[in-house]
């Protein structure tokens, strides 16, 4: 199947890569001449501009979008929309804002374009163990993507489902169509807000094992390998996942976290899960508490937050900014 993909970043690079290990046709486009370049030599067709980029794709055209919410995702696609024809499919695969997806399902449905939102989870290690996707859409331009859905998706991948539940469906390859425009975005939303409960639990859990070493009582101070205990509870844990994997990476590479400042940035999704849950009168005491934690670790740089930026930086590739936001 043929689809182009716009913005060639950490994800959009290897989202593009790993369709072309699954013999997909991807036709690319990114600012940065760079980057088309180097997918250009991984089997990828290039494109100089966006009008070159839509007369590459051949109807009914496909066009992943992955690029930061906000500004640049709007504007790529209003001047989508007036290249595409009818029966055209714009899929926003970042991590956009659910009423902006509705908002634009609406004006693109005008046209005759259809529109898909994809949540994407996965990380910069997505390319080779595959992407959680959670979808919006209409049934019809959903159904049709299915194989760029089932390429990405890691598959059944030695998991079993869960004890109770019938096999079948999707949502155990790790995809699934959540609802109509918007649905997709929203389930990313709150999921994104649980990974902030889950890191900060990690985080502030490691951090009293640090300062174990300065209890009061001298009989009770303990100096603790924290390296070690993070890979202590990798196995047979009740604690185990995947984030704690990384964590014991980052603590195995470095116990002090000495490379990080402690300074943790939130994309947005936290917030919108916080404030999702404010207006449906539903209580989030652990999710708005792990928001709040990232806005206090601007002027907090300890440990616990050290952990939290080397969480991000394992699964998303998230680098510090260089300073605060005062420069």
């Amino acid at each position: 199947m043929q689809i182009g993909i716009i913005g060639l970043g950490r994800m959009g690079g290897n989202i593009a890569r790993r369709l072309i290990a699954h013999g997909h046709a991807c036709i690319v486009y990114d600012a940065r001449p760079a980057a088309i370049a180097e997918l250009v030599q991984n089997g990828a067709r290039g494109a100089n501009d966006l009008r070159q980029f839509v007369t590459q794709l051949q109807q009914p055209r496909a066009v992943w979008v992955m690029l930061p919410a906000g500004e640049i995702t709007q504007s790529t696609i209003d001047e989508l929309s007036g290249l595409l024809q009818q029966g055209d499919i714009v899929i926003d695969g970042g991590n956009s804002f659910y009423r902006d997806d509705i908002s634009r399902a609406k004006i693109l449905s005008a046209k005759g374009i259809q529109f898909v939102d994809v949540g994407t989870s996965g990380g910069v290690w997505g390319l080779e163990r595959g992407y959680c996707l959670m979808i919006g859409g209409e049934h019809g331009p959903v159904e049709y993507l299915d194989p760029i859905f089932s390429a990405l998706a890691p598959g059944i991948a030695g998991i079993s489902p869960a004890e109770g539940r019938a096999p079948g469906g999707t949502a155990e390859r790790g995809y699934l169509h959540c609802g109509p425009a918007g649905a997709g975005h929203f389930v990313k939303m709150v999921h994104n807000g649980i990974e902030y409960g889950l890191m900060e639990a990690y985080a502030e859990g490691f951090d009293v094992l640090r300062h174990a070493s300065s209890a009061l009582r001298e009989d009770e101070r303990y100096r603790l390998d924290l390296p070690e205990i993070a890979e202590l509870w990798r196995r047979g844990s009740v604690i185990a996942s995947w984030l704690l994997d990384l964590t014991a990476s980052a603590l195995a590479e470095d116990p002090e976290l000495s490379r990080y400042t402690g300074y943790v940035d939130d994309s947005g999704e936290g917030r919108w899960t916080v404030i999702s849950a404010i207006e449906s009168g539903v209580p989030a005491d652990v999710l708005s508490a792990a928001l709040y934690a990232r806005l206090r670790s601007r002027d907090e740089a300890n440990f616990g937050n050290k952990l939290l930026s080397a969480m991000r930086n394992k699964f998303g590739g998230h680098i510090e900014p260089k300073t605060g936001p005062d420069g």
